[in-house]
């Protein structure tokens, strides 16, 4: 296999890991009933003017099942965390007692895990469609490739590949999915 060959595959490799990851990523932060941090993760927060993560102004702790607590390092953050949680619309009202902010996971109904689960669903399309778009655009580049003078074995060969790359993480995709329904829908 000639170099450039190489070099797309382990190229169009990479984009589809990071697609993946892109899924776990977005897949952790839909609720499943349980009280975890990671839902917080990317919430922003006013600080002094700047937009500011919220682990970093302050330390979010797992109390129980159902309870997230957030101890800001200073008092005056308590209000502008209050509305960054309240803004992003994680379905959970903040509790401030002056020192530190509790957010209480109401039980899911049914009615909510099937949005959470559609949710998840739609999270799962988009990286599908993103893989899908990564084995085009290099077969794309293989095709190029064959037109400059790459043999047409080796062309089928590396188109091959490509779909057996894809095929692989479609069911990796497949196989998140079916665990986080499972963890959404478990009551």
């Amino acid at each position: 296999m000639s170099d450039d060959l190489i070099l797309i595959l382990e190229d169009a490799q990479d984009n589809m890991q990071k697609a993946l990851s892109h899924l776990e990523a977005e897949l952790i932060r839909i609720r499943a009933g349980k009280a975890n941090p990671q839902m917080l993760e990317g919430l922003t927060v006013d600080y002094y003017g700047n937009p500011t993560v919220l682990n970093q102004v302050g330390n979010v702790s797992v109390v129980d099942a159902r309870t997230l607590t957030i101890q800001p390092w200073e008092k005056n953050m308590l209000q502008p965390i209050e509305r960054a949680i309240i803004n992003a619309n994680l379905g959970v009202t903040p509790q401030n007692d002056g020192n530190i902010i509790r957010l209480f996971m109401p039980p899911l109904t049914e009615e909510r895990r099937k949005e959470f689960v559609k949710r998840a669903n739609g999270e799962g399309e988009q990286s599908r469609v993103a893989i899908r778009n990564i084995r085009r655009d290099a077969i794309e580049q293989i095709k190029k490739l064959q037109k400059d003078g790459l043999s047409e074995d080796e062309t089928k060969d590396a188109e091959k590949s490509m779909q057996e790359m894809t095929d692989k993480h479609i069911a990796l995709v497949e196989k998140h999915l079916a665990a986080k329904e499972k963890d959404i829908m478990s009551v």
